[in-house]
């Protein structure tokens, strides 16, 4: 490990504590920011903000997903081909995906004029992830297709966060399966082991689920850090912060952001009102059926108008760029990198 990358770990590491300690934006990662997957952006020529309308206080979809399935069963289900036309569309209007840990610390790399999008699969169906006979992910998984998007979408990063449960994608330790998925920059996240009511649960429960999960993911792919969680059912512990921080059995745990099931677009990470706590997502379902008002095409369409206020990248990310006068204010841990214009 470089010295540029030893320090991105230590910053991401003290992000973390500051977050568990007092639920506030984690520090910002500094000359590091652009580092992602270990791997450090190609260099861009500077671009004017005001030339790509760069709005880095907006909005930005976390989209979540659950079974991708030809016959969906129920309104969290959505068809290969559902999911295939989604992300096409994501990579026509200019997404580029990010991990949840990417966003959560301010990491978003991404060029100018561009928009990021968090990609989240909870409870680590094999609809999501299966490796085949070749080592390689079947096609007709979630994984399989957006590997797909990608090759026809250069500059549509293939990554996404796995929110998993004990046996993710039906693998007994997780080795084979969240080996591949680290190894291609995707982030496994915590879902806890039995994806357990934790509004229900005792204290010693939710910090047992929390914990055994963390330990399993570790143990599959040694060196891991765990960062991020998806609340079950989007239900919160009581109190709250035990999905934050805790320890059981030894294992401690410590998470950069809590994620909800939500139904909106969460604020910018350099945003004043973002909580890394309460994170709200958006559930993945077409132009009509239940709910479909709080779902992901009405919310893709809101972003796309002219009112939509939608983050919009710089392509620095060393600064913070955002219209002058805009209503939204930068958090105080990013200030030193706010460019107004």
């Amino acid at each position: 490990m470089n010295a540029t990358m030893t320090r991105l770990a230590a910053i991401v590491s003290a992000g973390a504590l500051a977050v568990s300690a007092c639920g506030g934006a984690p520090e910002p990662v500094g000359d590091a920011a652009g580092k992602a997957a270990g791997k450090a952006a190609p260099a861009r020529p500077p671009v004017d903000p005001a030339s790509v309308r760069a709005n880095e206080l907006g909005r930005v979809p976390v989209l979540m997903y659950h079974q991708i399935v030809p016959k969906p069963t129920t309104v969290y289900d959505r068809t290969p081909a559902d999911f295939r036309a989604e992300l096409e569309r994501l990579a026509r209007e200019g997404y580029v995906p990010i991990t949840a840990a990417e966003f959560v610390t301010g990491r978003i790399d991404i060029p100018a004029g561009r928009h990021p999008v968090v990609l989240t699969f909870d409870d680590s169906t094999i609809s999501q992830f299966a490796l085949g006979p070749d080592g390689n992910p079947l096609p007709d998984t979630a994984v399989g297709i957006l590997l797909d998007v990608a090759r026809r979408h250069p500059g549509f990063r293939p990554v996404a966060t796995m929110f998993v449960n004990s046996a993710p994608f039906n693998d007994p330790d997780g080795r084979r399966t969240l080996t591949w998925l680290h190894r291609h920059g995707f982030e496994i996240g915590n879902h806890t082991a039995t994806h357990a009511n934790l509004g229900s649960s005792s204290a010693a429960k939710v910090r047992q689920e929390i914990a055994a999960n963390q330990k399993a993911i570790t143990a599959a792919v040694p060196g891991t850090t765990v960062r991020t969680l998806a609340l079950p059912f989007g239900i919160k512990p009581n109190p709250p912060s035990l999905a934050v921080r805790g320890e059981h059995g030894g294992v401690r745990y410590a998470h950069l952001g809590v994620f909800l099931v939500g139904s909106n677009p969460s604020p910018s990470v350099f945003d004043a009102s973002f909580d890394p706590q309460n994170i709200p997502r958006i559930r993945s379902q077409g132009p009509k059926g239940q709910d479909a008002n709080f779902a992901s095409t009405r919310w893709l369409n809101d972003l796309a108008s002219p009112e939509g206020d939608r983050y919009t990248s710089d392509g620095d990310p060393a600064k913070i760029s955002y219209p002058r006068g805009t209503t939204a204010q930068v958090a105080p841990a990013w200030r030193k990198l706010a460019r107004p214009y």
